[in-house]
């Protein structure tokens, strides 16, 4: 037994983790917005990113 080894492996949630940079005084709205919808920030952005996208409308640039 002392030999064995635990390997955990990290379940399928069906999410993507990746880095973004943004400016600072947006990032200090999102957690504000964060706090007092008592959510995470991580919840938060997802919230908002997801309405955006919904909302989205692409157009040529010119």
């Amino acid at each position: 037994m002392a030999d064995d080894i635990l390997i955990i492996k990290k379940r399928g949630d069906g999410c993507k983790t990746f880095s973004i940079r943004i400016d600072e005084g947006l990032a200090e709205r999102i957690d504000n917005l964060a706090a007092e919808a008592k959510m995470s920030r991580n919840e938060m952005i997802g919230e908002l990113l997801e309405f955006a996208v919904d909302r989205c409308k692409l157009t040529d640039r010119k």
